[in-house]
């Protein structure tokens, strides 16, 4: 299914307000969130429009989540972060996404949840290139 109204279903304009696609998966869309207070946060959107991952089945779950966890390990050898911190809200964008959010001691948000968008780290194209090619590289 698809919904016209999604971002991660029609892409485009509407998902480069806040990402920019670094691939497809078996199962999912990843994408690097242009707000980047953590180096290498990821998303990795279901390739289905469904809300939660209980309209999937146990199969469709399964190799979801071996997607994410994939995504996960290209940013630890990526970036070496302390901690890769999930984020899966939905409460106003109804498609099955996480947020995979590289977090470092000693440095923004450590030891508390991460902010959806603290508005703060914004860069350049040939730096959102850097950050995209580690993580290919390491998928």
């Amino acid at each position: 299914m698809v919904d016209n109204n999604c971002a991660y279903c029609v892409e485009g304009e509407l998902v480069a307000k806040f990402g920019i696609k670094i691939c497809e998966l078996e199962t999912s869309k990843v994408y690097l969130f242009k707000e980047q207070s953590h180096k290498g946060r990821c998303i990795v959107a279901h390739k289905k429009h469904v809300g939660d991952m209980n309209e999937l089945t146990a199969e469709e779950r399964s190799a979801y989540f071996e997607d994410v966890a994939r995504v996960a390990r290209a940013i630890m050898k990526a970036f070496n972060p302390d901690k890769v911190n999930y984020g899966a809200y939905g409460d106003t964008g109804h498609h099955l996404h996480f947020h995979l959010t590289p977090k470092y001691k000693d440095e923004f948000e450590w030891g508390g949840v991460f902010l959806m968008n603290p508005d703060r780290v914004y860069l350049k194209d040939e730096e959102y290139d850097e950050i995209i090619a580690k993580i290919k590289e390491n998928l």
